[in-house]
C-alpha cells in the first residue's frame, strides 16, 4: 500500500492517481485531470432555443393532429384548434400528437445543446 502525499489516505499500488484527492501518486503533485484555460466557464445551453421549443410544444398541443373516428376509414384531417375539431366525429390522434411532441423536444434540446453559449 501507498498513500497518498496530498490527502494521506493509503491506496493499493497498482493505483497511479489518488481515488479520493486524484493526486498523482509518484509525489509529483499534478492533478488527474488536465485544466484548460477556460475550464472555470461552465457552457450553458442556449435558452432563446429552449424558449423557442416550450412555445412549439405549446402550439403543437393547442393545434393537434385530427383524424376520423375508429369505425370510420382511417384519414388524416389535419391541424386545427383544440376546440374546434375539422369534424364532429373527429377525435385528436394520440400517436401522432405523441409523435410531434416528442419530435419537437428532441430537436429543442438538440438545437439548445448545438448552439450553447461559451
Amino acid at each position: 500500500m501507498q498513500s497518498c502525499s496530498s490527502c494521506n489516505r493509503s491506496q493499493p499500488e497498482i493505483n497511479r492517481f489518488c481515488t479520493h484527492c486524484g493526486r498523482r501518486l509518484d509525489g509529483s503533485g499534478g492533478k488527474a485531470s488536465v485544466s484548460r484555460p477556460d475550464a472555470d466557464v461552465p457552457e450553458q445551453m442556449n435558452i432563446t432555443v429552449l424558449y423557442g421549443m416550450v412555445a412549439a410544444l405549446i402550439l403543437a398541443v393547442l393545434c393537434p393532429p385530427w383524424e376520423t373516428p375508429p369505425d370510420q376509414q382511417p384519414e388524416f384531417l389535419g391541424l386545427s384548434f383544440i376546440l374546434s375539431p375539422p369534424t364532429a366525429e373527429a377525435v385528436v390522434s394520440r400517436m401522432l400528437l405523441t409523435i410531434e411532441l416528442v419530435t419537437i423536444a428532441i430537436a429543442g434540446f438538440y438545437g439548445a445543446f448545438l448552439l450553447r453559449k461559451k
